[in-house]
């Protein structure tokens, strides 16, 4: 900065012809420079790229495995080891250590020595890449927990009925060995707030008002931002937040930064919603009525599911209704219902289905999706804008059927145009990607919790946080 005022002093006192045009112009362009300096060490870089090995090629979730990263250079073991170099320097150095192992393994170089379980099949995109990145995460994820506020608001959730997923993540990231106690290490720092909660304590019922909730996040952040220096170090791109309630976006937009910049994991992964698969994290509803999945999981073999497709719930939002209006108390073999018929047990009624719609009610997301799978049922998707949970990784079409909303009438036809051979394939691989939507407490390797850990393990891996401000 000395040196540019000194070329703007030297410039200012010359004498040659047109100093006042030149000392008017360089002080602006100077000015201009450092503007742009400034600027680049407050944001954050976006590095987005797309990888596809043998998934859909249409898929909106935009694929955040790296194929390249042009601008990272090796990284020596002694920049980690030395105790004088920044802590902001040793992360992004881990992170491109970590993406040179990823980009290895997607090149075909198998790093296998987890015994536990190795991703393998077509239910993946590319098992060893999401096998290294996973081994990757093990190895260097660390996350900070802002410790502001108390329960149950913050670091609290629920952990049964439709939203459990909050408390069940808040919960066992408390108590995770990828949690740090020093933020000057951490990757990522989660803003520990439950949605859920804010409507409980909030919302004031039937106001219709959003102002108190959006306010209260609003106050939130900004003690954050005034107390810690990382959210303004990066403008919230390394910060996250976690919500199942179908409001979690809608709060999102209380503070521009939480929306535009920071990784926002939502059951509500609606694109039609500003949801934005590539810094985003979709995550599954899962519908614990006890807390637990216990009665939920397994179901019967292909040959003794007589029922073709089954679907029961309320109408609500634009496609249950055209679903009701066509197959409703139509055909045996489509048993769509309102309202089950008396005597009839929803998860009985899956386990007797070859298929189970997953139609979006007012918002997307829907706990069916889930059922489905842990019964043993396939899951018929019937969404728009829907961005599909762990979609970076797994490959939805071995494992669901996708329905679009103007081929309901042809439901039946759909359906039955698979073949018992494709349809014993797409059971098959439910019952594998089963494990990576369990819930377990403690967590296992793979299940559920660490899937939504490796979603936003990813979002990080694509964003460079200035490394010249401590």
């Amino acid at each position: 900065m000395d040196e540019l005022r000194k070329s703007v002093s030297k410039c200012c006192s010359s004498s040659i012809s047109g100093s006042k045009l030149v000392c008017f112009i360089v002080p602006f362009l100077m000015a201009f420079g450092i503007i742009v300096l400034l600027a680049s060490r407050s944001s954050t870089f976006f590095l987005l790229t797309t990888w596809k090995v043998g998934g859909d090629n249409n898929n909106k979730s935009n694929n955040l495995f790296l194929k390249s990263f042009s601008n990272d250079s090796l990284v020596s073991q002694s920049t980690l080891n030395n105790r004088t170099v920044p802590s902001t320097v040793k992360i992004e150095a881990s992170m491109v250590q970590a993406r040179a192992a990823i980009k290895e393994a997607c090149n075909g170089s198998e790093h296998r020595n987890d015994t536990a379980y190795v991703p393998k099949g077509s239910i993946y995109l590319n098992a060893p890449a999401f096998h290294r990145s996973y081994m990757e995460m093990e190895k260097k994820f660390k996350i900070y927990i802002y410790e502001e506020g108390e329960p149950p608001i913050f670091h609290h959730g629920p952990c049964k009925q439709i939203y459990a997923i909050e408390g069940y993540f808040i919960q066992n990231l408390e108590v995770s060995n990828f949690r740090t106690r020093n933020p000057d290490e951490a990757h990522v720092y989660f803003l520990s707030l439950s949605v859920v909660m804010i409507t409980q304590y909030v919302y004031v019922v039937d106001s219709h008002e959003w102002g108190a909730m959006k306010n209260f996040v609003r106050d939130y952040i900004s003690v954050i931002s005034t107390k810690h220096p990382y959210w303004n170090r990066s403008l919230g791109a390394d910060h996250f937040m976690l919500a199942c309630h179908d409001w979690g976006p809608e709060l999102s937009f209380a503070v521009p930064e939480l929306y535009k910049n920071s990784i926002r994991a939502f059951c509500n992964a609606n694109t039609s919603e500003k949801f934005i698969p590539s810094k985003d994290v979709s995550i599954p509803e899962i519908h614990l009525p006890d807390g637990t999945t216990k009665g939920m999981l397994g179901g019967p073999s292909p040959s003794e599911r007589n029922i073709l497709v089954f679907f029961a719930g309320g109408v609500h939002g634009p496609i249950r209704p055209i679903l009701l209006q066509h197959w409703e108390n139509k055909d045996k073999d489509v048993q769509v219902h309102q309202y089950l018929p008396k005597g009839k047990s929803y998860y009985k009624m899956m386990r007797k289905s070859k298929f189970c719609i997953c139609a979006s009610g007012y918002e997307v997301a829907s706990p069916r999706m889930v059922e489905a799978l842990y019964m043993g049922c396939v899951p018929v998707l019937i969404k728009d804008g829907y961005i599909k949970p762990f979609g970076d990784v797994l490959n939805w079409k071995t494992f669901s059927v996708e329905i679009a909303v103007k081929d309901i009438p042809d439901l039946k036809k759909i359906l039955m145009g698979i073949s018992e051979k494709q349809y014993i394939r797409l059971q098959s691989k439910g019952k594998q990607v089963r494990r990576h939507f369990e819930i377990h407490s403690p967590p296992k390797k793979f299940d559920v919790f660490h899937m939504i850990l490796h979603s936003i393990w990813l979002r990080r891996l694509n964003i460079r946080v200035p490394q010249n401000l401590a």
